[in-house]
């Protein structure tokens, strides 16, 4: 079920209706009926993977008691490690296993050995890497004795398959949702309205940004041999904005659906190619997954603590790891690299944390050094981008290699380039609006806030109409197969 199908749009209201004005008199009813909706959410994909969201469930929540109840620290380890290895056991098997045996057929062959790996042909089971990585932070700090065990089964079970972020995030702590979960919410008009806007954004992203925008990002990557140098780099333009677009989209609906219920998920991005470099970057793009790794391999790694060798070392292994967490393929690992590289120099020169504030905050324009700073960054993001799509690595350099070429400063040819241009248009006003709203938490938080109500909401009619209007043909989220 697509956040911008029909069918969410009718999901909804219903679950909403039920959730305030049927199950509002008691919080177990409030959260049994997430519980049922969330897996009526995630069965509308594929009802046989149900089984291995319950049973990974139910494995974190007992190894979570188990931990929190061993009475020596080696069962305590023990209890723990079950639930890595079990949890981390399932996402080798569906996500990286064809990849290692691929990859180990190939070393192989290069040094004379000829072999044969069966590989499997299985279906990903949508959002495993996230719902895996919610339980996993879940046991963690039962082990580190940050938490206490959730002894309600529906309680941790809501925790873990909200429906709302379920399949794409954003990654949830225990710490910050659970507590939400177990305490009774009582409906908040002005939260409501706060939601329905943030969705209202989210889909726009989605359906007028992201999915034109895939219309010619395909086109470019799946055909990059008939195109030059000026037409690619339009292509890569159009990823750009796409993956953004796409996932920040899909979060702006999740975290907006979420406070129609009366709570808050973590925020997932903070206007990333507003960026000075790229340690800002990484601290504005997909926050969750970031702050996860920093907090459950990087810090416990040693961090930015001891030598500059295993600062280095550290940095390239949260990266990679990073990159390997998107998709089994080498494009994405190069991807991670990429992106650790571009990290390094900051590092090295201790200017990782140099720009920690928003950009030109209290202000309507950059300076010439901030307007610099962001067009490097984000031509780095962009070139980065080229892996992550690709279909290969030879794809990628092969496409890199012509986007560099003479043919860059030729006028791109293609067609349906009239309509690319009405894109771009969309995506200029859309970066506008961005702009005005860097400072707050999603760009139409505040925005014309200060107008008068009646050119407010035709603001917002606006976007509906042009939603309708310029609707892109509809596509899967890019972070569904991740």
């Amino acid at each position: 079920m697509l956040f911008n199908s029909v069918s969410f749009g009718i999901f909804l209201p219903i679950v909403f209706f039920l959730y305030w004005f049927v199950f509002n008199k008691k919080l177990n009813h409030q959260n049994l009926l997430l519980l049922v909706a969330s897996y009526f959410f995630y069965g509308c994909w594929d009802y046989r993977f149900l089984f291995l969201l319950m049973f990974s469930t139910f494995l974190d929540y007992y190894s979570g008691i188990k931990t929190y109840e061993a009475s020596t620290q080696y069962w305590k380890k023990a209890w723990l490690w079950i639930s890595i290895g079990i949890n981390l056991g399932f996402l080798g098997i569906f996500k990286y296993y064809n990849f290692f045996m691929d990859s180990l057929s190939v070393g192989l062959s290069a040094a004379g050995v000829d072999t044969h790996f069966d590989t499997l042909k299985v279906i990903l089971p949508i959002g495993i890497s996230f719902y895996t990585f919610h339980g996993l932070s879940y046991v963690i700090d039962i082990y580190k004795d940050k938490i206490k065990p959730e002894r309600d089964f529906v309680e941790y079970s809501v925790f873990v398959s909200f429906f709302p972020l379920l399949v794409a995030g954003p990654i949830e702590r225990a710490t910050h949702l659970l507590p939400q979960i177990q305490k009774k919410r009582v409906f908040d008009y002005a939260r409501a309205v706060d939601g329905l806007k943030q969705i209202l954004w989210g889909l726009f992203k989605k359906i007028v940004i992201a999915d034109n925008c895939a219309q010619y990002a395909n086109m470019f990557f799946n055909n990059s041999e008939d195109y030059g140098g000026s037409s690619l780099y339009l292509g890569a333009l159009f990823f750009t904005f796409q993956i953004y677009c796409d996932f920040s989209g899909y979060s702006d609906v999740a975290l907006g659906t979420a406070r129609l219920f009366g709570m808050e998920l973590l925020r997932n991005f903070a206007f990333p190619y507003f960026s000075r470099d790229i340690a800002e970057f990484w601290r504005r793009w997909h926050i969750s997954l970031s702050t996860w790794f920093r907090d459950y391999l990087y810090i416990p790694l040693g961090g930015s603590k001891g030598s500059l060798a295993k600062k280095i070392r550290n940095t390239f292994i949260i990266f990679l790891v990073s990159g390997f967490w998107h998709g089994a393929s080498w494009t994405f690992i190069i991807w991670g690299g990429i992106n650790a590289l571009l990290f390094l120099p900051l590092l090295i020169l201790q200017n990782n944390r140099n720009n920690l504030e928003t950009v030109a905050q209290g202000r309507l324009f950059p300076n010439f050094k901030e307007l610099g700073q962001m067009f490097v960054t984000f031509h780095f993001t962009l070139l980065a981008w080229i892996f992550f799509r690709a279909e290969s690595v030879s794809h990628a350099f092969s496409y890199i290699s012509e986007l560099f070429s003479a043919s860059f400063f030729t006028v791109p040819k293609f067609e349906g380039i009239n309509k690319a241009m009405i894109t771009l248009a969309f995506v200029a006003g859309f970066m506008v609006v961005e702009w005005l709203g860097r400072e707050q938490q999603y760009a139409l938080q505040k925005f014309g806030s200060k107008w008068k109500p009646a050119l407010r909401y035709a603001f917002y009619y606006a976007l509906i109409v042009i939603m309708f209007l310029f609707a892109g043909s509809q596509q899967e989220f890019i972070y569904f197969q991740f």
